[in-house]
């Protein structure tokens, strides 16, 4: 993957603040989650997302779809001037920049990490030297990341539709690298004072905006000896805004007093002090016009002293604190203002964390939509690829009937049959995916209902219909019953699947004359009696350790040569886990290279 790696050392990463990794450890789960959506539904091998940091170079976070890149790539840094200057050299698609290869500056050494796959001369072929990459950039135009990704699964350059979709991620990315940036300097300067440390403590992180200004009123009441206090912060529309009074009255204060205040608070971050309002006291931040109209406030609100604070942090104002006192009460004392200006720094750094989850809370809403339309995209693609393809297998075999076809036509005709045939369980497979998965993640109130099915009938059905495979590879498969009943509460149809995955993958892998157990146990006065239990085991080629972390992703393969051997989709095993998350049910596999495997699925008892 070009872009993404710099010649040099990788060197030790920088040492940072225990606050700022613990900040930094949350956000990189949504870049994560991103690259891993470009190679899930854009249709790439791999996609990795980098951060640019104070040091110049681009910080590979998030590497998807393939261990090997995964292990090359994470931590790797790349200067981001050489980057730039390469996508120079490239065609805008949108966000991206597309470099081809023979356009690529000479560097010594490798670039980057390059997959292994051969290069093919036809026309918008992808190269594995080409570069495809997004800047990824904030609302002032700097470059905050990178989104990175190469080996599109159709082997060609992307088109005008695909460079759309890939927009939409670029999008996601760059929102959620600004906002990983955004915490680690939020959790980097934020010192917390005495009454800011209370509003926190009170406020939870997961608490909105409203709730955060609302659960500081009473420590800032209290710690600063005010009668009342309003804040006002900044944001989409006309911002959020708490009024509070140590007597519980409702205030309500005019709209030019709110401009004047917002409008000073700006000039007070900037001069890093507070504004007060005193009538022993001329404020020199203010036109005597305005301060003639705040005193004739405080008077018909009951208050002798006011000071204007600002909320903020680093260089940016985030909203106002406004806190008062009743008419002969002590003024502000310089070491109460040197406070109040410390919790307005910590109090805008538990507002700008507000408003960073809430815009998280966004972003993770976004990417379920687009999962959804992940979703629903797959199930039309394969429902719009199964009627065809039915045709096209009705239409070979007519042909490989007809008289005047033989010879090499016939062998021709029966390819061409074993291809679609092949298509059409692929289309199978990803309809039976798109269904399961949609009912997995719907609304419990929006699922369909499930109903008492009896796992042995299931399993003895699926056993019948392999008999034939099984007794041309001699080999035994054994159905063994436990004590309890075998009925769970499921979708017959979607239930079949999962005994057909299980059962056909150990006829698959297991070799000629082996043994095939399948073990079914119901509830009983055992150690977990509100379970049944299905158990699949065989005498196989078993799965490393390092193939069982992926075994059900999505079209994974194994790279072991005889599992290479054995055709598939590599869907199976991620229907089967769709099905045991829909079912409420848990699946664990032991297995070993040349030992066999065991796949045991847990589902609850009916009541």
């Amino acid at each position: 993957m070009q872009s993404l790696v710099s010649p040099e050392p990788r060197g030790e990463r920088p040492i940072r603040r225990r606050a700022t990794v613990e900040a930094s450890l949350q956000a990189d789960e949504a870049l994560q989650l991103i690259a891993e959506g470009v190679t899930k539904v854009a249709g790439f091998g791999v996609a990795a997302i980098s951060v640019a940091r104070e040091d110049g170079q681009l910080h590979v976070t998030a590497v998807a779809g393939s261990e090997e890149a995964r292990a090359y790539l994470e931590g790797t840094r790349t200067p981001v001037a050489e980057l730039l200057a390469e996508l120079e050299r490239g065609d805008e698609w949108g966000r991206f920049r597309f470099v081809p290869h023979d356009r690529m500056s000479d560097h010594e050494g490798e670039w980057g990490w390059v997959p292994d796959v051969e290069t093919s001369d036809a026309e918008g072929a992808w190269h594995p030297l080409d570069l495809l990459a997004a800047p990824l950039r904030d609302a002032h135009g700097r470059l905050r990341g990178t989104l990175s990704i190469d080996l599109p699964s159709d082997g060609r350059v992307p088109g005008p539709e695909k460079r759309r979709v890939l927009d939409l991620y670029a999008d996601q990315a760059a929102q959620a690298v600004v906002t990983a940036l955004e915490r680690e300097e939020l959790a980097a300067e934020v010192r917390l004072a005495t009454a800011a440390r209370r509003a926190v403590r009170t406020s939870p992180s997961h608490h909105s905006l409203q709730q955060v200004l609302d659960d500081a009123r009473g420590p800032l009441l209290e710690g600063f000896g005010a009668l009342g206090l309003w804040m006002h912060v900044t944001g989409e529309g006309d911002g959020v805004s708490a009024v509070h009074s140590s007597d519980g009255r409702d205030l309500q204060l005019p709209p030019d007093l709110v401009a004047l205040a917002t409008g000073a608070a700006g000039s007070l971050w900037e001069l890093e002090r507070v504004a007060v309002i005193d009538p022993d006291r001329r404020e020199p931040l203010l036109s005597t016009e305005q301060e003639q109209q705040v005193r004739a406030l405080l008077t018909e609100l009951d208050v002798g002293v006011a000071m204007i604070v600002p909320l903020g942090l680093g260089s940016e104002c985030v909203g106002v604190l406004v806190l008062t006192r009743a008419r002969g009460g002590l003024a502000w004392s310089d070491a109460e203002e040197g406070a109040a200006l410390e919790v307005g720094r910590d109090l805008g750094g538990a507002v700008l964390r507000a408003q960073l989850m809430e815009r998280e809370h966004r972003l993770v809403q976004q990417l379920r939509e687009l999962d959804g339309y992940r979703s629903r995209m797959v199930a039309t693609v394969s429902h719009e690829l199964r009627n065809p393809l039915t045709a096209i297998v009705g239409h070979l075999e007519m042909l490989e009937g007809h008289p005047e076809v033989g010879g090499n036509a016939v062998a021709s005709l029966s390819a061409m049959e074993s291809a679609a045939q092949r298509l059409t369980r692929l289309a199978d497979d990803l309809l039976m995916l798109a269904r399961v998965t949609a009912a997995s993640e719907a609304d419990p109130a929006d699922r369909p209902p499930l109903a008492p099915v009896d796992l042995l009938a299931v399993v003895t059905e699926i056993v019948e219909l392999l008999a034939p495979e099984n007794a041309r590879r001699r080999q035994q498969v054994q159905v063994e019953v436990g004590p309890g009943s075998t009925v769970v509460l499921g979708d017959r149809d979607q239930l079949d699947h999962l005994v057909s995955n299980l059962v056909g993958n150990a006829t698959k892998y297991t070799p000629d004359g082996g043994t095939i157990r399948v073990h079914l146990a119901g509830p009983t006065s055992d150690a977990r009696p509100s379970e049944v239990v299905l158990a699949v085991v065989d005498d196989g080629i078993g799965i490393s350790e390092a193939d069982q972390r992926l075994l059900f992703t999505e079209f994974f393969r194994s790279e072991d040569t005889r599992a290479r051997q054995q055709r598939g989709t590599g869907l199976g095993l991620s229907i089967v886990r769709s099905v045991v998350r829909r079912h409420g049910a848990t699946i664990e596999v032991e297995s070993a290279v040349g030992s066999g495997s065991t796949f045991r699925v847990r589902f609850p008892a009916p009541a």
